[in-house]
């Protein structure tokens, strides 16, 4: 045969393929209806393993696996197309689209702004990236940015979730689910980290420096350079830079911004140590209230999934099956229950997708529970 004809043939298979996959699916929303009727989940998991086994011992033993992950996508297309029947419109798409109409159409100039640090932290330049006229309020912890929210002290708050080089933040992640709040816009800030002395000071003279852990891990190969030198931890970068230049000891350095130096009068020993020129932090803005403003194509929910085999596959499946690209996929231990998850999810799509609205549809059949922190926009 030529390779038109194969092509030919395939093309024969495939329509056919196509009319049955139809067929198949107008029996599922069948089932869905009846399901319905009976009181009865669209998810039956013995079912779907029982129906996984048949099909891969009809298949010829060098396509089981195939056979296999193709069975797999056409049951969770069903149970997509049955949960799209049966549920329409849940607690949540009701609260999304509310949130729609109520939002306004711009995102304010100025606010309230909780951050965590002191003055020149980057949780601050963030603020000024996001908001025109900012009025920040620096707390001393990430927990206490959350409870400003909470509270009602501020309208917002920034917190930093993830470095380019050094990774996820953890104790923000695991301080998300102890509180509540929405995302309403996220934000990248180029990290450039700076050596920082009191004037007069030298290369020589430094016996010890000040920053923050994720700041000092991405300076690692120029510490390494001064090996003789103490590295300090302490909680941001900004208090790092003031407490060099409140030290009255000599020889104390800090590896800081350069709107530090200017801040708090310090000279720039030695500028940009950090190991990569590509190193941005991404910082989330966080309100109390459910705020969605036009442009939003990004969501991020907190999910716990059974603790069983193939409830995080399922759910990623949903995700495949209905094209929306995930960006990040988190999970973090749940102390109260052991060797347990709370999975974060962050996926690109737009609020006003019916893909966006068929998934909220969909997350109570597929998880134990899902919290759904906000649909926003990246400032980059």
């Amino acid at each position: 045969m030529e390779l038109k004809e194969y092509r030919q043939e395939l093309d024969r298979i495939d329509s056919e393929l196509v009319r049955l996959f139809a067929e198949r699916m107008g029996v599922a929303a069948d089932i869905a209806l009846w399901k319905q009727a009976n009181g009865m989940r669209v998810l039956d998991l013995r079912r779907e393993k029982e129906k996984l086994r048949a099909v891969e011992e009809q298949s010829p033993e060098e396509l089981r696996e195939y056979t296999s992950a193709l069975f797999s996508l056409i049951m969770e297309l069903s149970r997509s197309r049955q949960n799209r029947i049966l549920n329409p419109q849940s607690a949540e798409t009701l609260a999304i689209e509310k949130a729609l109409r109520d939002t306004p159409q711009l995102f304010p100039e100025t606010a309230m702004v909780a951050c965590q640090g002191v003055e020149g932290a980057y949780s601050g330049i963030a603020c000024e990236k996001l908001f025109a006229r900012p009025n920040i309020f620096y707390f001393s912890t990430f927990d206490a940015v959350f409870s400003a929210i909470e509270k009602g002290l501020c309208r917002y708050g920034v917190i930093p979730v993830e470095n380019s080089t050094a990774g996820t933040v953890n104790a923000v992640y695991d301080l998300m689910r102890k509180h509540d709040f929405r995302i309403v816009r996220s934000v990248r800030v180029k990290v450039d980290h700076n050596l920082l002395v009191r004037p007069g000071t030298k290369p020589e003279d430094i016996r010890e420096i000040y920053s923050h852990p994720q700041a000092i891990a991405q300076c690692a190969a120029f510490l390494q350079t001064m090996p003789k030198v103490k590295v300090i931890p302490c909680e941001n970068t900004a208090l790092a830079a003031k407490m060099a230049a409140e030290s009255t000891e000599p020889g104390i350095a800090a590896l800081s911004s350069r709107a530090c130096s200017r801040l708090y009068g310090l000279d720039i020993l030695k500028s940009d140590v950090q190991d990569s020129g590509n190193n941005y932090t991404r910082f989330i803005c966080i309100s109390r209230e459910l705020e969605i403003y036009p442009g939003a194509n990004r969501t991020s929910l907190m999910v716990v999934l059974p603790h069983e085999p193939g409830s995080l596959y399922r759910l990623l499946s949903r995700f495949n099956a209905l094209g929306i690209n995930l960006t990040k996929l988190e999970s973090r231990p749940m102390p109260e229950r052991s060797f347990e998850f709370m999975f974060y999810f962050d996926f690109d799509t737009s609020v006003y997708s019916p893909r966006f609205i068929q998934l909220m549809g969909e997350l109570g059949e597929l998880t134990d529970e899902y919290e759904y922190l906000g649909s926003y926009s990246e400032v980059i």
